[in-house]
């Protein structure tokens, strides 16, 4: 077994060279790309300097034409100077060095994007992923229990049209129903937080106490030197202890960073709801066929026969012998819960605006910013390329029958 995972570790550098190599030729050739839209850019400016002239001598005609001079140095600054097998074996290099490069819209170290957006698709994923294995196993053993009854053909029937619905075309629909742009106002219609919290709102009862940055001892301001005078700081705040008890009182409105945890828990679970029931609308569904059909072909083997031959109550045969081995095909696609931050998250977090690894890759290829959409490419395939051996390893240690020799 240990020879054949080792074999699968090295057969990783291969295969993400491959994936690389395949998408960063494509970056090279593919059109408007960031020196095509940096000339464009120029000649956007040239023309809007030369509304306001009049004339139009061949000189103005010719503003905004790139001289070969100054082409060459954007092809230099973008990194296109140079040949493309030669311009991805330096690119891979750099990342063997973990260095993925800087981004061309933020003009920022890609690693430093990258770190900011990830946690926050890891809480909106990981939460989908486990609430959909929640439902799916129960709704799966209910309806290969219950199977050709009228709640198996019923739930059938809505599972099947669960699977056909895109998660980000349902979350449109939802918006349009529940975020208070037609019908009704329930839920938030996007994003992560609150970005303010209004006065006689649920969650400003919540709202932790303040105080204005005018009432800190002048000291304390000095070591403050970013807060203004006019500005309102809560309890939170490290500079808040030193404001006189007499001049706090109770915020009334302010943001998300202004409720107590109480608070911003309930806050984030709102924004979650939508999102949330996207993600599982396009997991829950193939996973509850497997579980279903997979327990049906377990009670149709000898063992669940035999036992029921000799007096096992039906729950008992279920629970504690058929149960475990179906679970086996369901428990293997732990192993791609690596990548569940990328499964649909793309157009979900466009939909909902939320700011997140999703949503910096969708918006990193419509900007053509490679070096943020490589970067991203890099981290999906590592977590892929783990995450099938993760799933192997967990497909040997729940069968036993399996073996890798």
């Amino acid at each position: 077994m240990y020879s054949y995972f080792i074999r699968r570790f090295l057969l990783m550098i291969p295969t993400f060279i491959g994936i690389t190599f395949l998408c960063f030729t494509v970056t090279r050739f593919v059109p408007g790309g960031p020196v095509e839209q940096a000339v464009l850019r120029y000649q956007q400016a040239m023309a809007m300097g030369g509304e306001g002239g009049g004339g139009t001598s061949n000189t103005e005609m010719e503003q905004g034409q790139i001289s070969d001079e100054m082409m060459e140095s954007l092809k230099a600054i973008y990194g296109f100077d140079k040949p493309f097998y030669i311009a991805y074996g330096h690119w891979l290099w750099r990342v063997l060095h973990f260095d993925l490069g800087t981004s061309d819209t933020y003009s920022r170290p890609v690693w430093d994007l990258i770190k900011e957006k990830f946690p926050i698709s890891i809480i909106f994923g990981l939460s989908g992923f486990l609430l959909s294995y929640l439902i799916c196993i129960p709704l799966g053993v209910w309806k290969a229990v219950k199977h050709g009854s009228a709640f198996d053909t019923g739930s059938s029937v809505l599972v099947f049209i669960a699977y056909s619905i895109p998660g980000w075309t349902a979350g449109v629909l939802l918006l349009m129903l529940l975020g208070g742009n037609a019908f009704l106002d329930i839920v938030p219609s996007g994003g992560k937080e609150s970005g303010t919290i209004l006065e006689g709102s649920k969650l400003a009862m919540f709202l932790q106490k303040g105080a204005l940055v005018a009432d800190l001892p002048e000291a304390i301001s000095k070591e403050f030197p970013k807060l203004e005078k006019n500005q309102t700081i809560n309890s939170s705040h490290p500079a808040f202890k030193h404001v006189p008890a007499d001049k706090r009182f109770n915020l009334k409105k302010g943001s998300h960073s202004d409720l107590n945890i109480i608070g911003r828990t309930l806050d984030t679970m709102w924004h979650m709801i939508l999102p949330v029931f996207c993600y599982v609308l396009g997991m829950f569904a193939s996973s509850t066929v497997l579980m279903k059909n997979s327990l049906m072909e377990n009670l149709g083997q000898d063992y669940v026969r035999t036992a029921f031959a000799k007096g096992l109550s039906e729950r008992v045969v279920i629970f504690k012998h058929a149960l475990r081995n179906s679970l086996i095909p369901i428990a293997t696609g732990l192993g791609h819960m690596l990548s569940i931050i990328l499964a649909g998250s793309y157009l979900i977090e466009k939909v909902f605006n939320i700011n997140g690894f999703g949503l910096l890759g969708y918006d990193s290829l419509i900007a053509r910013d490679y070096p943020v959409t490589l970067g991203i490419l890099v981290i999906g395939s590592m977590l892929k390329l783990f995450g099938n051996i993760v799933s192997d390893f967990l497909y040997c240690l729940i069968d036993p029958r399996i073996r890798f020799s």
